[in-house]
């Protein structure tokens, strides 16, 4: 890479070894093209969340053919809420974006996130705001409890959007780094605590539709994990009341 990269691509992965070798084929070639009319350097790190399986062999192995490519291990199993922080932490980009190891909502989609920053600090994939563009939806099960999860949300944290679970999110990082720096959430309900952050310090966040296809082999237990993401606004609640979550000054 010549120069600092303009953009970091954060991608957390646990177990991911079957997967990442189209995600990244499929990333390598959006970035190329963006190289190709922009000129924009971008970097692309895989935050090894203590993999069990040849996850970060995978990373390793595609160095080669992946300019900028890096990984970004955990050392053990910390959850996704974890993988992104320390993601985050370490890039290096004026703008960071984290999308899901499966691709959920495509890399192309990113242009649309891109774009939106031009009037924000935050912009957020939603798969709500309109449902036309879900190719593959989840069952209707998910989709009920995920609902009722947004609705808690709003009710605990006031964030407004209807939409915080898509795992496909950009920032620019002047102003955002302040929340990866009080994040945490370790687990899947980390996006409401970012955007209830990002609420806190002023930050302009806006929501983007995007296309989406539900992945079957989506790591989210819809039970064990909605009840842990409840949990975890709790602890947001109360980090906010007991004042763990100072604002900046200025």
């Amino acid at each position: 890479m010549k120069r600092p990269p303009d953009i970091s691509i954060v991608i957390p992965a646990y177990n991911e070894a079957q997967r990442l070798p189209r995600t990244l084929e499929r990333v390598r070639d959006w970035v190329e093209r963006k190289r190709a009319v922009s000129g924009l350097e971008i970097e692309i790190l895989v935050v090894d969340d203590g993999s069990t399986d040849e996850t970060a062999s995978v990373v390793a192995a595609w160095q080669d053919r992946v300019e900028g490519l890096r990984l970004v291990p955990n050392g053990a199993n910390r959850g996704k809420g974890y993988s992104v922080r320390h993601g985050m932490r370490e890039a290096q980009g004026r703008i960071a974006l984290f999308t899901d190891a499966d691709l959920s909502a495509p890399i192309e989609e990113a242009d649309k996130l891109l774009a939106a920053l031009d009037d924000a600090d935050v912009a957020i994939g939603s798969r709500a705001v309109d449902r036309r563009l879900i190719e593959t939806h989840q069952s209707a099960a998910r989709e009920t409890a995920g609902r009722i999860f947004n609705a808690v949300v709003q009710l605990m944290t006031g964030v407004r959007f209807l939409d915080t679970q898509c795992g496909f999110k950009a920032f620019r990082m002047k102003r955002a780094r302040v929340i990866f720096g009080q994040q945490r959430i370790e687990d899947f309900g980390f996006d409401p605590e970012l955007l209830f952050l990002a609420r806190r310090h002023g930050l302009a966040a806006i929501e983007v539709p995007v296309r989406w296809a539900h992945d079957p082999g989506s790591k989210v237990h819809m039970v064990r994990d909605s009840l842990r993401m409840f949990w975890d606004l709790v602890k947001v609640r109360a980090n906010a009341l007991l004042g763990r979550y100072p604002r900046r000054a200025g």
